[in-house]
């Protein structure tokens, strides 16, 4: 059986930032990332984070606001590598449970469907792991697959991310840039 085109690129997602998390040397957790107000682990607390949210919303079918903060905060702890696989692996395990991609999930901003919600997922993924790569030295090279994926997913919403406080303002692509600079740029990163 062919696997779910979604989950292929989710799981390419977040197979991505695991190597690039597995990468991390000790002395580079602490260091300057392209998203300007984290470090190297805000960054990765930040995506383990993420995927600490999938398995209620789509196990449990609470809301971000039943969750109240308890995904609140710096939660990667003494092993911030473990953290994240265990998280990255439970958020994978929840959105290929039989019939997962077929509910409705409970968001800040309202209902969206678990299509949706895994979608926006493997999109940021993708991009931090890029945030990742170039704060540790690591090849900053994204997928094909997965750059096609995230410029068809944040392409029509694109201009509202910045009004969300998460993302720059767009700037412009390099002439002759690459799909991957055009991705990158329509998210307010140079390249």
């Amino acid at each position: 059986m062919a696997e779910n085109p979604l989950l292929a690129r989710h799981r390419e997602a977040l197979d991505l930032f695991t190597e690039r998390v597995h990468a991390i040397r000790p002395d580079q957790w602490d260091g300057p990332t392209p998203c300007t107000e984290w470090t190297v682990r805000d960054l990765v607390n930040h995506l383990a984070v993420e995927q600490m949210w999938v398995p209620p919303l789509i196990h449990e079918g609470t809301s971000v606001s039943d969750q109240g903060d308890a995904l609140e905060g710096d939660l990667l702890g003494d092993d911030p590598v473990a953290t994240w696989d265990a998280a990255a692996a439970a958020a994978r395990d929840a959105f290929r449970e039989p019939g997962a991609l077929d509910r409705m999930v409970e968001l800040s901003y309202g209902e969206s469907p678990a299509t949706h919600y895994c979608a926006q997922m493997t999109a940021d993924a993708a991009v931090h792991a890029w945030d990742l790569s170039r704060a540790i030295g690591a090849d900053e090279r994204i997928p094909r697959s997965l750059v096609d994926f995230s410029v068809r997913e944040v392409a029509p919403y694109a201009a509202d991310l910045e009004e969300s406080g998460l993302f720059a303002a767009p700037v412009d692509p390099p002439p002759g840039a690459d799909a991957q600079a055009r991705l990158l740029a329509l998210l307010g990163r140079e390249p």
